[in-house]
């Protein structure tokens, strides 16, 4: 391995070749939309990166200097870039508003709930409202809480007698049926439960989740569903649902 290792990087040029192949990859994943993809490829960058900085050290310690000077330069050219790509970005997004809730409409033919709201010490004790502690559950229900900014939510789910698995949420805008954040939301929003007894248990998470559509103080409808993944592999099934007046997290 170590052999490897240094053969890599006493030709200069197989780091910077691996660079340049990276950013090829980089600039393909962005046309693919696949956050897995994108993600594994962006890792092989800053790979590509550190191995960068490894042969400039590489090459400084054989006394190559302009090796080692043409290895540090393209690896500060990236770096460089690679902060004032995040700076515009960062600049631009929060100068940007979030329109994607702004025609939204709220029905009014529907019961809809508003989340109960988390202080920040209870946040971060797990503790949760007296007028939610100290209530009475004796059916499947479910919960949700505003946690310390606009878009950031956590949840309780009652529910008697079930198997061992994990719950999910799956949330929709309701006027359009437009399924939210789903790329992150099944992960976000996932707890292991099971409940071998015939009363009602309370299952909590133990950190927020996003809802990325939208911005804050435009609020509009959608409809929360529990679902349940069973842990010996049966069919996924949907548990219950509860219509919340929600907001979008600033992107």
């Amino acid at each position: 391995m170590k052999k490897h290792l240094l053969s890599f990087f006493d030709d200069w040029k197989k780091p910077i070749l691996f660079w340049f192949i990276s950013i090829l990859l980089l600039l393909f994943s962005s046309s693919l939309n696949n956050p897995l993809i994108e993600n594994i490829i962006f890792g092989l960058f800053c790979l590509a990166i550190f191995c960068l900085l490894v042969s400039a050290v590489y090459q400084l310690s054989k006394k190559r200097w302009l090796k080692s000077l043409v290895s540090l330069f393209l690896f500060g050219v990236t770096v460089l870039i690679l902060i004032l790509f995040s700076l515009a970005s960062f600049f631009i997004t929060d100068e940007t508003p979030d329109t994607w809730a702004k025609n939204l409409t709220i029905p009014k033919n529907i019961q809809i709930d508003n989340p109960v709201d988390l202080d920040n010490y209870a946040k971060f004790e797990g503790q949760r409202p007296d007028s939610i502690t100290n209530r009475v559950v004796e059916k499947i229900d479910f919960q949700l809480y505003n946690s310390f900014q606009p878009g950031l939510y956590e949840f309780d789910f009652w529910i008697g007698k079930i198997e061992s698995g994990s719950i999910y949420l799956k949330v929709f805008e309701i006027t359009h049926n437009e399924a939210l954040s789903t790329d992150d939301l099944p992960r976000t929003s996932s707890i292991q439960i099971y409940n071998p007894t015939d009363s009602i248990k309370k299952f909590s998470t133990s950190d927020d989740f996003t809802i990325y559509e939208g911005d804050w103080g435009q609020p509009y409808a959608a409809r929360f569903e529990v679902w349940f993944k069973p842990d010996n592999g049966k069919q996924e099934r949907k548990l219950f649902s509860k219509n919340y007046k929600i907001e979008g997290w600033m992107r």
